[in-house]
């Protein structure tokens, strides 16, 4: 037998490698062997021994060192038996597998440490008939089991092939079994011998092995052994999957870190590291720093970690964008204002017609600046309807007071992190609006407009008006808190202007906030005046038209605003004459001259016929119907109130899409009629046999609110006396059932509301006469004003 390296391990774990004999036949050829009956057995833990292979084994156990001992001294011979169970430290009779092999001890070697090494190899398979012994070792009277001949067709050669096939691609796939034994395999020629020396070595159960032993058909042993081949193969094959994948993932990491290296010495000889360079870079920005405290603490710790860090680790970028926004924010830079308020007056006159009142505040706000030096800004809210210049205004105020100027449009905002940013952890992580407006504006005390703050909205990402609570506090705002920033800024410096077209829409903590300064509509002639010194202009300079003379008179912007307008502001006038300046620019383009002065006619051809007609709105051709004035937040309105009777029970069926306050003034509208109806000059009796019917037209707008008492009081009293209501009329008040006239809101606006429409006499609460002594009397120029206390004086003068 040739010399081989032989791994000796205790036989309760019974790890090995085989020898192959040299002569392959020598198991099966047992004519020269005697085999005694009665056999010692040695009992094998995790093994099965086959016939033909040979196998080491460190014997440990008392009862099988006596046992190899004694058959060693004898004929050699010894009976080798797998255990059922190889946890089994001292195997019973009954732990034992009933077949095993006739083995011979071939070689015994003593080792250092008192244990015995046996070389021995499987001859001929047995079956134990009867222990006779257990004492001092296992004995037994045995059967020799016959051997099958291999069959010599085709088939069985095809199941030789194909086992020799497996096993060879498995000794491939596993990288501890030496190449060399596939060679070993293709030599074998005996079958027999074959399926033996394979089942040896077959990394499967114990069970299965013994199975295979115990099998005396080649055929259906060859056919098994094919069986666990394959699936050994199938493991073998995802092991080297999985590792082949892991190995390559290291490959990659191990190329990335040689490929970095190698960027590193690049960069050192092209003139020093990239992340030293930009520590330098913000380090000496910082030095012209005004920093707080807290902020430059935060910047040194942060420095000091981005000087750590490699520049390729993700972290990186978040450490190095947050130091970035640190530098840039101007932490105590501030512009200086300029406190010559006559210059101021005359910017805000020079940019917005009118609006007194407010440019009244602006100067007063800079009086007590000029005089105290340092104050914490107010918060100022401008509330009116669209068009009108809020935010123009703001713009007005920066130039003012020469400070910069930034806008946030607040309209349809709903996420909190918008206000107050980001945890700078999250990916894509920002600051919140107002310090990335304040990063970009470089200074601490700038304008910013906050846009139609009443259109935020919320959701499940939180409520931005909350958010906008600390914001918009002069109390709280000097230590403002953005998650993305981690520290403290003062916003007690910035001037906010909200603007809002309907208060009622603002959260009520937020609004508690704000100093409310209401920016109602305006007059038409305001609107000549802005159209003349601001929107002529600007039109004509967008369409190339500023060298080109010609002329639009205030008669011809008049019938614009008139007969193509209804609005508070002037965003659609502005439209209309930029069709103007459209058709200016064809007719110059074709003819090269224009007319000097535009008339109406012009107007007509260039817009069309009028959009609004105001005759409708002058009188009343029959009973019941009577003229409205509402106020929305786009402005002041006119509305019809139309009521008819027909025969019933004295039913109110009330149409038009009213909510439940109109609906509410309808009826006691009609408690108070059926009340006084004497005094009315209603017959008492039409309640009784009529169905009154109410209706506001254009029923697809929502109408709602009380200041329409007074207007369906006299359309439901019109109707039942018969009498109709005065023209060039119109009315607005809240009713009692006590018969007073309260007051209402919104009375510039609906004023105007009825100048436009070409009305002559209005109907209002006599508390309301303050609100008509603030408008300007230019403006009401030609209305006459009913101020009336009782429901009695309305119909007095509407039905009179």
């Amino acid at each position: 037998m040739k010399e081989a390296k032989i791994l000796f391990t205790p036989e309760d774990e019974m790890d090995f490698i085989p020898i192959i004999p040299l002569n392959e036949n020598e198991g099966d050829n047992s004519a020269d062997i005697v085999i005694p009956s009665e056999l010692s057995l040695l009992p094998l833990r995790n093994t099965v021994l086959f016939p033909g292979v040979v196998l080491p084994i460190t014997v440990g156990r008392d009862k099988s060192i006596k046992a190899v001992n004694d058959a060693y001294k004898a004929d050699k011979l010894i009976g080798v038996i797998a255990q059922k169970d190889s946890n089994v430290e001292d195997p019973a009779v009954k732990d034992l597998e009933d077949i095993g092999t006739v083995a011979k001890i071939i070689k015994m070697i003593k080792m250092p440490d008192g244990g015995t090494t046996v070389i021995i190899q499987g001859k001929r398979r047995f079956k134990v008939t009867e222990i006779t012994a257990e004492d001092p070792y296992f004995k037994a009277r045995i059967e020799l089991l016959e051997e099958d001949e291999a069959p010599k067709n085709e088939d069985f050669n095809a199941y030789v092939a194909n086992i020799k096939e497996l096993a060879g691609q498995i000794i491939q796939l596993s990288p501890n079994i030496p190449s060399e034994a596939s060679i070993i395999l293709r030599n074998i020629e005996n079958p027999s011998f074959l399926i033996h020396f394979i089942s040896s070595n077959l990394n499967t159960e114990l069970a299965e092995k013994q199975k295979l032993l115990e099998l005396n058909n080649i055929e259906t042993r060859a056919d098994l052994l094919m069986k666990l081949l394959q699936r050994e193969l199938q493991f073998a094959e995802l092991k080297n999957k999985v590792t082949t994948k892991t190995k390559t993932e290291l490959d990659k990491q191990q190329r990335e870190y040689f490929l970095q290296q190698q960027m590193k010495s690049i960069k050192e000889e092209l003139g020093g590291d990239t992340n030293e360079r930009e520590v330098k870079e913000m380090l000496k920005r910082a030095e012209a720093k005004k920093w707080t405290e807290a902020a430059r603490e935060m910047f040194k710790k942060g420095v000091e970690k981005l000087e750590r860090m490699h520049p390729s680790t993700p972290d990186y970028s978040v450490v190095y964008n947050h130091l970035d926004l640190m530098l840039d924010l101007p932490w105590q830079e501030v512009t200086e204002d300029q406190y010559d308020l006559k210059k101021a007056k005359k910017v805000l006159d020079h940019d917005h017609y009118g609006m007194d009142k407010v440019k009244e505040r602006l100067l007063e706000y800079l009086a007590v600046l000029k005089l105290k030096g340092d104050m914490k800004s107010p918060i100022l809210c401008f509330v009116g309807p669209p068009g009108i210049g809020k935010t123009s205004l703001g713009r007005s105020i920066a130039t003012a007071i020469q400070r910069k100027y930034g806008r946030i449009s607040l309209g349809g905002l709903h996420d909190e992190s918008e206000i107050r940013g980001h945890r700078k952890t999250y990916i894509g992580a920002m600051p919140g609006r107002i310090i990335q407006m304040l990063r970009k504006l470089k200074s601490s005390n700038p304008v910013i407009i906050l846009d139609e703050i009443d259109k935020v909205g919320n959701d499940f990402r939180g409520d931005p008006s909350s958010a906008l609570l600390e914001v918009l506090d002069p109390e709280q705002n000097n230590t403002f808190y953005d998650n993305y920033l981690e520290l403290e800024y003062d916003l007690s410096k910035v001037l906010f202007i909200a603007t809002a077209n309907d208060i009622n829409n603002i959260q009520p903590a937020l609004r508690d906030r704000l100093e409310i300064i209401n920016l109602s509509g305006y007059a038409v002639e305001e609107k000549v005046q802005i159209a003349k010194r601001h929107l002529v202009p600007k039109q004509k300079e967008a369409h190339g038209l500023k060298k080109i003379e010609f002329k639009i008179g205030d008669t011809v912007l008049q019938k614009i605003i008139q007969d193509y307008t209804r609005e508070s502001g002037v965003r659609e006038l502005d439209r209309y004459l930029a069709s103007i300046m459209r058709y200016e620019a064809k007719e110059y383009a074709l003819h090269e001259n224009v007319k000097n002065t535009l008339t109406e006619k012009d107007i007509e051809k260039i817009l069309g016929k009028p959009k609004y007609n105001n005759e409708i709105y002058k009188v009343a051709n029959i009973p019941g119907v009577s003229i409205g004035l509402a106020w929305t937040y786009v402005g002041g309105d006119i509305l019809f109130m139309e009521t008819s009777l027909s025969d019933g029970k004295g039913e109110l069926k009330l149409t038009g899409n009213l909510g439940n306050v109109m609906k509410e003034s309808a009826t006691t509208a009609l408690t108070y009629l059926m009340s006084n109806a004497k005094k009315a000059g209603i017959n008492p009796s039409l309640f009784e046999k009529k169905s009154i019917h109410v209706h506001v037209p254009e029923g697809a707008v929502p109408k709602d609110g009380p200041s329409a008492g007074i207007t369906i009081m006299t359309s439901i009293a019109s109707a039942l006396t018969g009498k109709r209501v005065k023209p060039y009329l119109a009315m607005t008040g809240e009713i009692t059932l006590r018969g007073q006239v309260l007051p209402v809101g919104g009375i510039k606006e609906k004023v105007l509301a009825a100048r436009r429409a070409g009305l002559k006499e209005i109907v209002l609460c006599w508390q309301n006469e303050r609100d008509i002594k603030e408008i300007e009397p230019a403006f009401i120029k030609g209305l006459n004003f009913h101020y009336v206390k009782t429901m009695q004086q309305v119909l007095d003068i509407a039905l009179g």
